[in-house]
């Protein structure tokens, strides 16, 4: 009777109220074009949400034979458009409000109606899915309507203010029946396909293909310059979708992955520079690297990545740091690479990085940027090799300045840059010597302050002073042996038991 009283209820004649195929029932086609129609003039929610329902059942007790039935190519195009039409016009009941402006972002009351919407319209499109593949259709139709179904969840089964813990879990439950009705792994292999079949014909050919092209079409049309912040959730489905793909398969897809990444990198916002940068990091790793080198993209991205580097944000300068750092290799050879010629001596970008982080950690005062760069410092540092040599002043002013403030609990930054004047030490031994006084002092002062540190864990004070030890020992081999006399010197009477052991292991090692 359902079926019977839908067909009347949209005007469309039908003698038989069984769910089965007959030349009585009118095309499939007519059907989903009217409810389409239904469902995008509806005039309230109460509406809509009746017509969803009515939906869900025919896609639940009518028969799978009428619902797909099509001959020829030309009626099994028709027929996927006609899904892909009603598909769209159900995510349209559900979708978010948009922005009127480009501040990107809405009360929360303007998405109050939203979870309410969604989980009738989850449950709808589920059954059509399970009933797509149980029925054994051509994989066409399935994947005509996976790419705006996967959007749609994905955007969903984000704990943000349009959702609610019933709509995430209607979302994340199409998700999971969209992998099974088309014999998905997971995500990534629902984006990616296998490579390995999809050349393959037929139906296995058809069921290993990926639906990423498919949900950057869907997107594209709301990544523009000018309609990308009218959405919150589009920037979140973008960032879902690249960072599951992986090489090989994200390369053919670079032109459409590339300008949204660099449009989010590019917005004054930190949290939607940090999305941009991460997207950007993603990129780097999984694009090979003439890839990456055509068309000029390369230098691109290092000169949007660059300029992040003036600015104070922690959490922005972190992913930052970490993305050049991988940028680089691919736009020139790491000057520790390269060989005894003139090209090691030319100033280079790694330079030009090193140099600005070095210029911003003699000034800075906040202890969690202190922290970020003094991570970051050892990687730029052992990249470099010989050619730090080249910027052993600020080198030496920043070990001076950052060793003697305290970092506590784990003194990481104090860690992390006696790592730095290890590394430096003994890729620049032969320029160390002329430096040692003025370190030595730096270090004795640090070993005399750790051992009284009462704030320190016994585990942390005896790490501080092992790795003052080490470097005291390699600066001892830089200037043959003068350090070790300089030791012999110091006034047992100023220093702790502690700090004696420590210096006898120097002046014993190296005896």
């Amino acid at each position: 009777m359902e079926l019977s009283s839908l067909l009347h209820d949209l005007h469309l004649s039908s003698s038989s109220v069984k769910p089965r195929p007959s030349s009585s029932l009118p095309p499939i086609t007519e059907l989903l074009s009217r409810l389409q129609e239904k469902l995008s003039g509806a005039s309230s929610d109460s509406e809509a949400s009746s017509l969803i329902g009515r939906v869900e059942r025919l896609f639940q007790t009518a028969d799978p034979c009428w619902l797909f039935s099509a001959n020829g190519d030309e009626e099994w195009a028709e027929l996927q458009a006609a899904y892909g039409a009603l598909v769209g016009a159900l995510i349209g009941c559900a979708a978010l409000p948009p922005c009127e402006d480009d501040c990107g972002s809405l009360p929360a009351s303007a998405y109050r109606s939203v979870p309410g919407r969604a989980g009738p319209v989850c449950s709808a499109l589920a059954a059509l899915l399970r009933t797509l593949g149980n029925a054994g259709c051509p994989t066409g139709l399935l994947l005509a309507v996976a790419a705006p179904v996967c959007v749609f969840a994905v955007t969903h089964s984000q704990d943000q203010v349009w959702t609610s813990s019933s709509s995430r879990a209607a979302a994340q439950s199409l998700q999971e029946v969209l992998l099974r009705a088309g014999g998905w792994r997971d995500s990534a292999h629902l984006l990616m396909g296998d490579k390995r079949r999809e050349g393959q014909g037929g139906e296995e050919g058809g069921r290993s293909r990926g639906v990423l092209g498919g949900i950057l079409d869907v997107l594209q049309p709301q990544l523009t310059k000018d309609s990308w912040q009218r959405c919150e959730a589009v920037k979140l489905v973008f960032s879902w979708t690249l960072l599951q793909v992986t090489r090989p398969s994200l390369s053919p897809h670079l032109s459409h992955l590339l300008p949204p990444s660099l449009l989010l990198n590019d917005h004054y916002r930190p949290e939607n520079c940090i999305l941009g940068v991460h997207c950007l990091h993603h990129i780097v790793l999984n694009t090979p690297a003439a890839d990456l080198c055509q068309f000029n993209r390369a230098e691109v991205l290092y000169q949007a990545l660059f300029k992040h580097l003036y600015t104070s944000e922690t959490a922005v300068i972190q992913p930052v740091l970490s993305c050049l750092l991988d940028l680089l290799v691919v736009l020139e050879k790491p000057p520790s690479s390269l060989g005894p010629s003139s090209s090691r001596r030319t100033s280079c970008r790694h330079d030009d990085v090193l140099r600005l982080v070095l210029t911003h950690m003699e000034a800075e005062q906040k202890v969690a940027l202190r922290r970020v760069y003094a991570a970051a410092l050892p990687l730029y540092i052992d990249r470099m090799g010989v050619a730090v040599c080249r910027h052993l002043r600020q080198v030496e002013w920043v070990v001076l300045g950052y060793l003697e403030v305290r970092d506590p609990p784990e003194e990481t930054s104090r860690l992390n840059i006696l790592e730095v004047l290890k590394m430096t030490t003994r890729a620049a031994w032969p320029r160390m010597a002329c430096r040692v006084d003025v370190l030595l002092r730096c270090l004795l002062k640090l070993l005399v302050a750790v051992s009284s540190d009462s704030g320190l864990s016994v585990s942390v004070r005896q790490t501080l002073m092992n790795q003052t030890c080490l470097c005291l020992k390699l600066l001892d081999g830089c200037c043959h042996g003068d350090v070790q006399r300089l030791l012999q010197q110091v006034d047992s009477s100023c220093c702790s038991a502690e700090v004696l052991s420590c210096l006898a292991t120097v002046t014993v090692m190296n005896s």
